[in-house]
Parts: structure tokens; sequence; C-alpha cells
């Protein structure tokens, strides 16, 4: 028998492995029929989510975590038992603001707490208080860059300003000079960059290698209602992942995400970040960052909950919800490892033996503990060389106290 599940998503190339597992039968394999609805902004995304117009969607992995805890609107559970990617985003700025950071871009994007600072004092040259957009208030990337400023001492609701619109309409806002740079998910970063608006400020995975991303989010009662459908999709995401990181495959991926259902740009630009070839100013070379955006490997797809009290501690930080132990197991428990482990236990699939770990500890390629016992994870390092223990969540937060 064939399910039909919907799931909405948004035009970028972190919706790698939806599209895979529709457009290669991955999904078709597990007796699923895949409904991708597009949306525009994540916005519409999270209520169609909310509203039960889809099963589940592709989803900021911090609007999960503030929609169940009522940040934007009436609390909704929602449960994500499996991460589409990590990294995979860029904070690109105008030609001529990034000309007072370091001219040897290369240098610029492997430094990232120097450029931190070169930015801080970037802003006090510029014509007006830098207007950054963010695709939303509860994005990976907008935490991840208000946790950059701040080590340079900028603060974020003062210092800037962070305008709010969705991905796809990034490069249009900097053509029309309404913003002066944007941090969003590829390819919008690499577009903004090749019609020579912008260069690469910055990229997710030197802030925080392999930070988390985008989800797959359920309704946790449609989720907890119809377990055989979530386990076949679970499934047949693993496949489609695993695919997504192969190299071999990167050609039809990129093919597949250009067309105008799905992102709508030209492949050879969603090719380059899929083969972590970054290109960083405008008629230069790419440069290469081979971990830019990961799909599969490394235990990418686990759902650490630990990565959920990561996004809960920079809500608590920056003022958006007030810590208490119990909201704190709320945010933790939006992360289903068991489900995961409950879908593809006994598959070709990496399965950590626990759910939870110290964030930033990883420093090179480290062997550790898994029911299959060959799991090798990546370096998982901050910039600034914080870890973060969240079983410490009040001392990590004392941390920040001076500069918030």
């Amino acid at each position: 028998m064939t399910t039909t599940v919907k799931i909405s998503f948004l035009p970028l190339t972190d919706s790698a492995a939806l599209v895979a597992a529709r457009e290669q039968g991955f999904a078709q394999e597990e007796g699923i029929d895949l409904d991708l609805v597009r949306s525009t902004s994540w916005a519409t995304l999270r209520d169609r989510m909310i509203y039960g117009q889809v099963h589940a969607a592709q989803m900021l992995a911090p609007l999960a975590v503030a929609v169940t805890l009522g940040l934007s609107q009436q609390p909704a559970p929602l449960a994500a038992p499996y991460k589409l990617n990590v990294n995979g985003n860029m904070l690109v700025m105008a030609n001529d603001f990034a000309k007072a950071l370091d001219p040897d871009v290369a240098a610029r994007l492997a430094d990232p707490l120097g450029t931190a600072h070169d930015f801080a004092a970037a802003i006090g040259l510029w014509r007006r208080k830098p207007v950054i957009g963010v695709v939303h208030r509860f994005s990976s990337h907008s935490l991840m860059l208000r946790y950059w400023l701040a080590s340079a001492g900028v603060d974020p609701d003062k210092d800037v300003v962070l305008r709010v619109l969705p991905p796809s309409l990034t490069v249009e806002a900097m053509q029309a000079g309404e913003i002066d740079g944007f941090i969003a998910g590829e390819p919008w970063g690499s577009a903004a960059v090749e019609a020579g608006l912008a260069e690469a400020a910055a990229i997710g995975e030197r802030i925080w290698q392999r930070g988390v991303e985008k989800v797959l989010a359920f309704r946790e009662a449609w989720m907890e209602e119809n377990p055989e459908t979530v386990d076949r999709l679970l499934r047949a995401l693993a496949r489609s992942a695993a695919w997504c990181d192969d190299p071999a495959s990167h050609d039809r991926l990129s093919e597949l995400l250009s067309d105008p259902r799905y992102i709508d740009q030209p492949a050879h630009l969603i090719r380059r970040a899929l083969a972590g070839q970054i290109m960083a100013r405008p008629h230069e070379p790419a440069l290469a960052s081979p971990d830019f955006i990961l799909f599969g490997r490394e235990a990418t797809p686990f759902p650490w909950r630990s990565q959920a009290l990561w996004i809960y501690s920079q809500l608590v930080r920056w003022g958006m919800v007030d810590h208490d132990p119990a909201t704190a197991t709320r945010a933790a428990a939006v992360f289903r490892p068991d489900i995961f482990r409950r879908a593809l236990t006994g598959r070709d699939v990496a399965m950590p033996g626990a759910s939870m770990k110290v964030e930033g500890a990883v420093q090179l390629p480290l062997a550790v503990g898994s029911r299959r016992g060959d799991l090798t994870l990546g370096p998982d390092r901050f910039f600034d060389g914080r870890i973060f223990d969240p079983e410490r969540i009040e001392a990590y937060l004392a941390e920040f106290s001076q500069t918030r």
C-alpha cells in the first residue's frame, strides 16, 4: 500500500534529501508517495504545518523549538526525529562594506574571530547602521550571526539592523539597496556573489562546524498516530541523504534541485556548494570547504538533544525566552532520537549510543561508541573555542553575562 505524505519545503539546497527521495525513487520504494509543497517564506511554511495543510516540513531547527515553546504563536508541540543537514549557510556583504575586511578572502573565512573584529570596525565606517537580512528570527543562521557578532562586542539588537525576509528574495533586496548583506542557506549567498553584488564575510561551517540547520518536523500528535508511515519516510530519507553526499551524485542532484519546482537557480551554482567549492568574491576562483554542507555522513541526520538545548541556550541568551528547567526539558524533547532509532536501527545508518553530547568538544575526527561500532564524528568546534555542556546550561549562560 502506498501512503501519500505532504511535506512543505523552501527553495534551498538543503531540501536535497527530500527532493532526491522523491525524484530518485527512495520514497516510492518505501511505499511513500512524496508530495512536496513549495513555500516562499518560513512563516508560511510554519502555518501550513501548524494548521495541518501538510503532514511534515523541512524546518529551521530553532523554529521547531520556538513553535513548541509558543514564542511566535500559541504553543504547538512539534517533533523532529531527523536532521536534514548540517552547515550550508553563508554571510555575504556588499562589496564596498567588504573592503574593510581582510582583503585575502580565504584568510577572512578561515579566521572567523578576527573577521568578526574587522566587521565590528567596518560598522563604524559604513554609511548607515548596516542592514543585514536574516531569513527568520528563529533560524540557526540568525542565532549564529548573533553569536559571531557578539564575540567582537557588537550588539545585534542595537549596532545593526536585522531584517527578516524570505531566502529567495535576499538577492533582489540587495539589488534594490534595501539590505547591505544577508545570511542564508545556499544557493542564495552564492547567487549574490555571482551577480557581483557581494563578497562572503563568513560561512556557517567555520562559525560552528557541523552546526545544526534544518530538520524534518512533524506535529507531535500526527507523528505519534502514524508510526509506520514515519518510519518508512525516515528510511527513505536516510538512503536519500547517503546518495546526496556521494560526489558521484552531484551532477544529477544539482540538475534536480535547479528545476523550477524546487530551487529554480542554475545547476552550476548549486553544484559548487554540494562539492564544497565556495565562490567568495566575484570573478575569483572558488575556495575549498569540503564540509560546507552535509546530509548523511558522520551521523548528520541524528537529532542530538544537546543541539536542541544549544538552540534553547541562545534563545535564553538573547531574551527570547526565560530560562527554567521545565522549559529546557520541553525544548530538548523537540528532538526525538527515540524515533530515529526505532525507524533506522538495523539499517546501514550511523547510530549513536547516546542522545546528548558535549557540543564543540570534537577537534579532530573521533571514533565513538555506537550500536554498530563504527561511527566517526567529525569536528564540531565553535569558532571561539567554547564548549556547550547540556548538563551545565546555567554555567554556559553565565559566560555570556558580560557580553549581553
